[in-house]
């Protein structure tokens, strides 16, 4: 009861128990050494210097990785990724590059089978005979037809069709070689009157060479390269070998031969310098023609010991030429009989 009576007392003394500086969250935070205030700080007080500064001791970096191969670079927005080594990257390459060769082989093999199988259509309609003649190109209403079958792309093979377009640039070149000097030596007949044999002469080779060298060199190569033939490869090297001469004799022009090369040219000179300088160019016409013509025999040469033709393949295939003509049967049929009649009658 007296217990009771205490607590209930309000004018009683507070026990240690409700006095609030003993609360322990006041007492932690009273003034001592470790926690200093203002009421205990001395700046008078000697201290002990604080001891000096000294960096932590960094951690042990990790052991660097073995450097690769490929240094590492900034990728552009548009560059691949690379996701192989390269070696990887490198037979890539060489895989695709191989692709792309035997692409054009097979390419190359299949332009051949076509050109094959067009001439074999062709055999098979009656050969050449159902071909119809596009040269030289002449109109519908013309009197005169075309008298040759030409197409290089059909009846060349293809790794000899670029050799064949340029002897026939330069048969038409030449062409226009001799139609330009039977101009240049018209004009020098008209400056000088003395020049008129060489004008003569001028139209003379505009009429014979343009229908002799297609007929004589361009038609035997042509027929060369279309039918592997020896016989016809003899016949364009001799041929075009003194067509090559005759290019070197146009370039050098001697005076009164007809020809508008660089001597004719010069001597020309003295009396009208213009027409001079027209010769001078079929002059330089003549020479670039000499060069070239000289140059693609060469090559041509090297391309007929490649093909394995011969001599004796030449006299072969002449002699079976000769023999399965018709009009040669005809003419040895009727020498031997003549022959015949004439041993039975007697003397």
């Amino acid at each position: 009861m007296a217990q009771n009576t205490d607590s209930g007392n309000p004018f009683a003394e507070p026990s240690e128990l409700d006095n609030p500086f003993q609360d322990p969250a006041v007492i932690q935070h009273r003034p001592s050494p470790q926690y200093a205030t203002l009421d205990v700080y001395n700046p008078f007080e000697a201290r002990e210097p604080s001891p000096a500064y000294e960096p932590p001791v960094p951690a042990p970096l990790p052991a660097p990785s073995a450097p690769s191969l490929q240094p590492s670079r900034k990728l552009s927005p548009t560059e691949p990724k690379n996701y192989g080594s390269y070696s990887t990257q490198a037979s890539a390459v060489a895989a695709t590059a191989e692709l792309l060769k035997k692409q054009e082989e097979l390419n190359r093999k299949a332009e051949e089978l076509d050109r094959r199988e067009r001439e074999l259509q062709h055999a098979a309609l009656g050969g050449t005979a159902s071909q119809q003649n596009n040269w030289p190109p002449l109109p519908s209403f013309c009197p005169v037809q075309p008298c040759f079958f030409q197409d290089i792309s059909m009846e060349i093979p293809q790794e000899f069709q670029k050799t064949v377009s340029t002897m026939y640039y330069l048969w038409m070149c030449s062409t226009l070689a001799l139609l330009l000097n039977f101009l240049a030596c018209l004009a020098s007949f008209c400056v000088d009157p003395r020049n008129g044999s060489g004008f003569g002469l001028s139209l003379l080779w505009v009429l014979l060479f343009t229908p002799c060298s297609f007929v004589c060199w361009y038609r035997p190569m042509y027929k060369a390269f279309r039918s592997d033939s020896s016989f016809n490869f003899f016949v364009f090297f001799f041929i075009f070998f003194v067509q090559d001469v005759l290019f070197v004799l146009q370039a050098i022009g001697i005076p009164g031969w007809g020809f508008s090369g660089w001597i004719s040219a010069l001597v020309v000179l003295k009396a009208s310098p213009g027409v001079a300088v027209l010769m001078l160019l079929v002059a330089l016409f003549f020479t670039g023609i000499a060069v070239l013509g000289i140059v693609m025999l060469k090559r041509i040469h090297s391309l007929y010991r490649r093909t394995g033709a011969s001599f004796q393949k030449a006299q072969q295939e002449f002699a079976a030429g000769v023999f399965s003509n018709p009009a040669v049967r005809t003419a040895a049929a009727n020498a031997a009989a003549g022959a015949a009649q004439n041993a039975f009658r007697g003397p």
